[in-house]
């Protein structure tokens, strides 16, 4: 795996949020905060989770690690599609700056529980991507539970209306 590979990771990732979040956003307030049970219980909580989750590793790949999750993880949907946002520009800057022989540097960090930890940063790459394609699979399973037809976002619709 190259820089070039994880840009078109990310660039997919990015897509496929901004598609089930855009379908979210067209819900009722009552659907997107209905506690559907689990652990993140609503829509609203998914993709909060989804966000600060690629902030916090932002943040690590950065030399940084948040001791707590950011103050607008209980935000509304709209102001959480804000943050993704710019998590995305600030993450593109810091892919863009990747060499293909940083991906297999290790990068120390801390989780929010106080554990450290080291790992490749690819394997971190390829893990956040990974997580947050996870979490879409869980909203969409939320939007059937609600009645309505989640959109598409598997891997080859986005290489097909990316050409």
């Amino acid at each position: 795996m190259n820089v070039s590979d994880i840009k078109t990771l990310y660039r997919y990732n990015e897509w496929a949020n901004e598609r089930l979040f855009t379908a979210i956003a067209k819900l009722s307030d009552e659907d997107i905060a209905r506690d559907l049970g689990g652990s993140l219980p609503s829509l609203r909580h998914v993709v909060a989770h989804i966000v600060s989750t690629e902030w916090s590793w932002l943040e690590r790949w950065h030399g940084m690690s948040p001791a707590a999750r950011p103050g607008w993880i209980d935000a509304d949907l709209a102001s959480i599609m804000v943050q993704s946002r710019e998590i995305e520009a600030k993450r593109t800057l810091y892919l863009d700056s990747l060499s293909d022989g940083a991906l297999a540097s290790p990068l120390s960090f801390t989780y929010l529980s106080g554990k450290p930890d080291q790992h490749i940063l690819q394997d971190l790459l390829v893990h956040v991507a990974n997580h947050s394609t996870y979490h879409r699979g869980q909203i969409t399973l939320m939007f059937r539970q609600l009645g309505h037809a989640p959109p598409s976002t598997d891997f080859v619709l986005f290489k097909s209306e990316n050409r």
